[in-house]
Parts: C-alpha cells; sequence; structure tokens
C-alpha cells in the first residue's frame, strides 16, 4: 500500500502484549529536598487509582511511583512515596489495553524514579478516536490531573511532583500514535520526552513542542508501517534517536525474554533520565544502551 501521512494497517488484539516483569535499574536515588537529580538506585514501586474523566470520556488510570524497598515485586496499592520529587512520564497501552498491559514498561519507569500515569482508554478498541485525536487529548487531560496532585492539599503526592521538569510520554501501537499525536497534529507544549513505540507519522512537528523524541520500531512490524515511523522520524528537529530492532515484529521486542527486551527498557529509561532529570550521563549511555546483535541505532541528539 502507499505510503502516505497517517496511512496504518489493521490491528488485531495481538496489538496489546501482556508485559510484567519491570526493569530493576542499575541504583537510582536522591534525597528528598535536594534539587531534583537523577535518583542512584532503583525503587520499589506503589500505585494508587483515580477514576477521572474528559467530559463524557472515562479516564481511569493507575499511577505507578517510586515507594521504599527493592526494586521488584507486584506494586504495592496505596504505598508511600519515596523521598524525593518525582517528574511526571506517562505511558499510553495499545489496542485492547489497560493500565496493566504494559507492566514491564509501566514499572521500570516508575522504578527508575518517575510518577508514571497509566490511563485506561474508555474506547480501547476504537482506531478512529486515535486518529481524531481522542486519546491525545485525554492523555493531556491525564498529564493535568497527574500534575494537580502536587497541589492537592493533604494528598498523597502533594510538593512530591516535579512539575517544573516537563513531562515524559510514551506508548506502544495505538498509544505510540497517541504519542505521536501529542507532538504532532494535537500538541502538549508541556511535553520534553517522547517515545512512541511501534507508530506510525500522525502529522507534521508542532513549533510549540520542543521535546526530544525517541522511537522505538521493530523493521518488519505488519501492523504499523516501519517506513511510516521511519517518515515522522526525518521529519523531526533533534534532538531525536531511533531504536531499530532488525527483523522483530510489531511487539516481541517488550516482553521479557526476547534477545532485544533489555535495549528497549534501557534506552526506555535512560531517554527520560536525559530529558526529565537533565542527567548527561543518561545521554551519553543511550548509544551503548541500544547497541549489539539484533539493533539499529541512529540519533541526533545536539
Amino acid at each position: 500500500m502507499s505510503l502516505r501521512r497517517r496511512t496504518f494497517l489493521g490491528l488485531s488484539a495481538a496489538a496489546t502484549v501482556g508485559l510484567s516483569t519491570p526493569l530493576l535499574g542499575s541504583g537510582l536515588h536522591r534525597a528528598y529536598g535536594a534539587e531534583p537529580a537523577a535518583p542512584a538506585r532503583g525503587f520499589a514501586v506503589g500505585v494508587r487509582q483515580f477514576h477521572w474523566s474528559r467530559g463524557a470520556r472515562s479516564l481511569f488510570t493507575k499511577v505507578f511511583y517510586p515507594t521504599p524497598g527493592t526494586p521488584g515485586g507486584a506494586p504495592v496499592p496505596d504505598a508511600p512515596l519515596a523521598d524525593g520529587v518525582f517528574p511526571v512520564a506517562e505511558w499510553s497501552h495499545g489496542m485492547g489495553g489497560n493500565s496493566d498491559s504494559y507492566a514491564s514498561q509501566t514499572h521500570a519507569i516508575a522504578s527508575a524514579g518517575f510518577i508514571c500515569p497509566a490511563p485506561s482508554f474508555s474506547d480501547n478498541t476504537n482506531l478512529g478516536s486515535v486518529y481524531g485525536g481522542e486519546w491525545s487529548k485525554d492523555v493531556s487531560e491525564v498529564i493535568t490531573r497527574t500534575l494537580a496532585l502536587n497541589d492537592a492539599p493533604g494528598g498523597p503526592f502533594a510538593g512530591r511532583i516535579d512539575t517544573a521538569a516537563g513531562v515524559g510520554v510514551s506508548g506502544h501501537s495505538m498509544g505510540g500514535m497517541t504519542t505521536h499525536g501529542l507532538v504532532t497534529a494535537w500538541p502538549d507544549d508541556r511535553i520534553v520526552a517522547a517515545v512512541p513505540v511501534a507508530c506510525v507519522d500522525m502529522g507534521d512537528p508542532a513549533a510549540s513542542v520542543r521535546a526530544g523524541v525517541l522511537f522505538i520500531h521493530g523493521d518488519k512490524d505488519p501492523t504499523c508501517d516501519y517506513a511510516l515511523a521511519r517518515r515522522a522520524y526525518a521529519e523531526l528537529r533533534a534532538p531525536k534517536a531511533f531504536l531499530t530492532h532488525v527483523g522483530a515484529d510489531h511487539a516481541a521486542y517488550l516482553n521479557p525474554g526476547f534477545p532485544t527486551f533489555d535495549r528497549t527498557q534501557n534506552t526506555l529509561v535512560d531517554w527520560f533520565r536525559w530529558r526529565l532529570y537533565g542527567d548527561t550521563a543518561a545521554r551519553d549511555r543511550l548509544a551503548a544502551d541500544a547497541t549489539g546483535d539484533g539493533t539499529r541505532w541512529e540519533s541526533a541528539l545536539a
């Protein structure tokens, strides 16, 4: 089929993958009250649930976050936050998914020192809603609601969210399209880091968004045309990067045990560490994170 903008191949329920094992990280921590800095050790993960909405659209959201304890294991409901002030890095699921469908990614993000809201889109099989911008607008609302938790008197997140750092967004398949939409057709100028995974080109880059964008994609993806993601990458200004899983399909590289899974996780986390914490060591690790048999790395980081 022709490679025109917004061309999208048919999705199936297989577009959403069940992912369960969080990346433990490499030692992320910082003291509460200090200047925001990338944590130096990993955290256990807590989770709280919120029943938000945007007009008539339900936005049930699980917010994953750092909590004291050893990294790994299931998220602890309503656990206390770890000491610190943490930026926001959101994740959007794919077709048929929900807040729990990508546990490997959401838990890794939270364990690395981020507040990670993961909405369950109310029309989770409706591709037309993605192309119409409804999911991207939903994410903007979730970001607004999450940041507002910082100012909720007596709330568990009060004073603990870094609202000055900008925010990160990420997601897979229809969630990846949603993510790309937030830096193109339905821009949110709070975004400074975006990671669309297995997406297609959703529009022209928005001048108002200063995000660094990391694409992750399998070059044999039968669902979201790799060539369209490459087009989207070419259109964006730096900073940007592209991690290609050579020979991989739509989602295998998001699953623990896949040969290049760790490269997905490490580049995702270090991209957010660099863009949201200003961690230049994480930026300098990116090429090593992404490089090895079965992957190809390209970047323009300046």
